[in-house]
């Protein structure tokens, strides 16, 4: 198993045979090293609706013939455009054939704005997912604040990784994740949302090593950098 961060939020994992991708953001990303037509993926994960998590995915999409999975209304935004789409809610699982998601709930918003008809349409809920895949749990949080529920997710799921938010002002902080780690009783923590634009800048080696303090393994990944999966 192998994870790809492409910086921001997006998430790319694969076992050799089959791929994901969690909240495309590619184009646009003055951080990412890949571009959308670099991805090869069966399925596309959406945790909410901001064009910072979904701004590849019908590109991506198109190229690949992908399923989009997303909450019902996000989902059903793509049907209209003639896409695959797999329309969920929250505390739903859906098979993958290959890995198993489920979509929990996070806290922030969720919507998709058009500055040139200064329109914003309403995208469902905003999720995280809990994936489970050769033996292997991940949990990627999506643009969440800390939420007294992620102590409940801890207790009811092995998570392997945890997959965090860290750039504070949109999302929760480091201060914060760091308390997410511990109730998540995560493995390994993989911060993410952070560095892309000036407003979110974090120093993800530090809170690394602050992860290391509580006896948790942290990395800090790079744009473009790739990490081998064990449970």
């Amino acid at each position: 198993m192998n994870l790809i961060f492409h910086g921001h939020s997006c998430i790319q994992i694969s076992d050799g045979k089959h791929s994901i991708i969690i909240d495309p953001f590619l184009s646009g990303n003055p951080v990412a090293k890949a571009k959308p037509e670099d991805i090869q993926v069966q399925y596309i994960l959406l945790t909410h609706g901001h064009s910072d998590h979904t701004a590849d995915a019908e590109t991506i999409a198109r190229a690949n013939d992908a399923t989009i999975v997303a909450t019902y209304e996000l989902a059903t935004y793509y049907s209209w455009k003639g896409l695959k789409t797999i329309g969920m809610n929250i505390g739903g699982t859906v098979d993958l054939e290959f890995a198993k998601t489920k979509l929990v709930h996070a806290f922030h918003s969720s919507s998709i704005i058009s500055d040139d008809s200064q329109s914003i349409i309403y995208a469902g809920m905003p999720g995280g997912f809990i994936l489970k895949w050769n033996g292997i749990t991940l949990y990627h949080a999506g643009d969440t604040s800390l939420f007294g529920d992620m102590k409940m997710f801890g207790e009811l799921y092995d998570i392997d990784y945890a997959i965090l938010p860290i750039g504070d002002f949109y999302t929760m902080g480091p201060e914060d994740a760091l308390v997410a780690a511990k109730w998540l009783q995560a493995k390994k923590v993989i911060p993410v949302h952070h560095s892309t634009f000036p407003g979110i800048v974090q120093n993800a080696k530090v809170f690394v090593s602050q992860l290391k303090e509580q006896g948790i393994k942290g990395f800090a990944l790079k744009p473009g950098e790739q990490l081998d999966l064990h449970s």
